[in-house]
């Protein structure tokens, strides 16, 4: 974060100003991550009220607080009508200061990895901020924007949301140069209502756009037409892995023996040969994306085919590790959609040893949620994988279609799945597991390293 005083943030919170104005190095809103020079920032959730905490936040070494009601103390802080509002504003106001040249990525799946993608690209060519972890909400965008500094060259920020008004939201402060919908799918529909809802919603983002600033679009979802509207007088890119005449295209896609893919890709400065460093063949989509995204903000072909290679995978996002000699298993257990649950089948099914398709549910999918885990169960019947396991009440259909098993606990999946390793114990085997964060399949691959380890 740039260094600042308490009375500058408060003018730009428009905020009232009680106390001393020490200097302001560093911003937090949780009482076990307080530094020297900290800002503490009370927020208020549906079970929680940070105000309560103000003792320990300066305690902990705190040197003000910015509140929504005033403190009967000599204790600098800042008083707002909502500290929510407030933390953006700050971070927009942090974020503007640092004029760092900005890229916004939203999209049902995929944009974690794009994110990552585009920042290994960029950091060839400078210091770049980008989104860490899953900072990507009305909460996590701000906290990310809040630690740009003027030494940054790029900022990489991924945008999420669960209901629409949420990307218009962190778009504002976000103030991307350039932006994109990697692809719409569903997901979210709880919040969203329907499919129309979540390109709604994720259409937010080109709205954002400063006039000369440009829209990345993915001809394969939805492409131009659903976002007619938003698109009006952006300079409009477009990437596709079909289409050749899209700015960007790949041919000549192959997968190796470790299921990562190479390609040629295709861009309006040449074509260069592309490999990339993590696992599935739907990743050639995401590296366009990043490929489009960086050569916008001035990357060479040849940089863009050194920070594809280099990129490292993420833990939980097709991760893949060996348990054994003979198996195999890739950890894709952060999250799931249907294009994600798709994807993550078509790359096992490059696999040629006994393979193990194990899911766990999708989330806030509503009223549709059954019908579409029966789209997944139809789309991985034609593999006849030799292991379909499932766990989670809609997941069971994946099972039944696939003529699987279906499991209760985690505990009774982990043991099956032990039992039947050590049955099979001379076969090659690929193990694939995937579901929702909030079916906690990370458990499955948690439990497994520590029996095999």
């Amino acid at each position: 974060m740039i260094t600042t005083s308490l009375q500058a943030i408060a003018q730009a919170v428009n905020g009232q100003w009680h106390g001393d104005s020490p200097v302001i190095d560093y911003v937090s809103t949780d009482t076990r991550d307080i530094q020297a020079n900290t800002l503490f920032i009370a927020l208020i959730g549906q079970r929680f009220d940070a105000h309560d905490f103000l003792t320990q936040a300066q305690e902990a070494g705190a040197v003000a607080a910015l509140v929504s009601r005033p403190l009967d103390s000599d204790f600098p802080h800042i008083v707002v009508d909502d500290t929510r509002i407030a933390l953006g504003q700050l971070a927009a106001w942090v974020h503007q200061c640092s004029q760092t040249p900005t890229v916004g990525i939203t999209g049902s799946c995929g944009k974690t990895t794009v994110k990552e993608m585009t920042a290994s690209i960029l950091s060839l060519k400078g210091r770049v901020l980008s989104t860490a972890g899953n900072f990507n909400n009305d909460i996590g965008v701000p906290l990310t924007l809040l630690r740009s500094t003027v030494d940054d060259d790029f900022a990489v920020i991924e945008m999420g949301a669960n209901h629409i008004g949420e990307i218009a939201y962190t778009t504002q402060l976000v103030k991307p140069d350039v932006a994109l919908v990697n692809n719409v799918a569903a997901a979210h529909l709880e919040g969203f209502g329907s499919i129309d809802g979540v390109k709604q919603a994720k259409g937010e983002i080109y709205l954002g756009l400063p006039q000369a600033g440009i829209a990345l679009v993915n001809l394969d979802s939805c492409g131009e037409t659903w976002f007619e509207t938003v698109l009006a007088g952006k300079n409009i890119k477009t990437f596709s892995l079909h289409d050749h005449n899209a700015d960007f295209f790949p041919s000549d896609i192959r997968l190796n023996e470790q299921g990562q893919a190479s390609f040629t890709l295709h861009s309006p400065q040449g074509s260069l040969p592309i490999t990339l460093g993590i696992m599935g063949q739907h990743n050639v989509s995401n590296a366009l994306a990043a490929a489009a995204l960086t050569m916008e903000m001035g990357a060479s072909l040849s940089e863009v085919q050194k920070g594809l290679a280099s990129l490292q995978p993420v833990k939980g996002r097709v991760s893949a590790f060996t348990l054994t000699d003979n198996v195999k298993v890739i950890d894709d257990s952060y999250n799931a959609s249907v294009p994600a649950m798709k994807a993550a089948i078509d790359l096992l099914g490059e696999f040629g040893t006994t393979r193990w398709l194990i899911l766990g549910n999708m989330a806030e999918l509503g009223h549709e949620s059954l019908a579409l885990h029966r789209q997944v169960g139809e789309h991985a019947y034609p593999f006849q994988f030799e292991h379909v396991l499932t766990y989670g009440d809609d997941a069971k259909i994946i099972s039944e279609v696939c003529q699987g098993q279906h499991f209760a606990t985690h505990e009774d999946m982990i043991a099956f799945i032990r039992q039947q390793l050590q049955k099979e114990s001379q076969s090659t085997h690929t193990l694939l597991i995937k579901g929702a964060l909030s079916s906690g399949m990370g458990k499955i691959v948690a439990a497994l390293k520590e029996i095999y380890t």
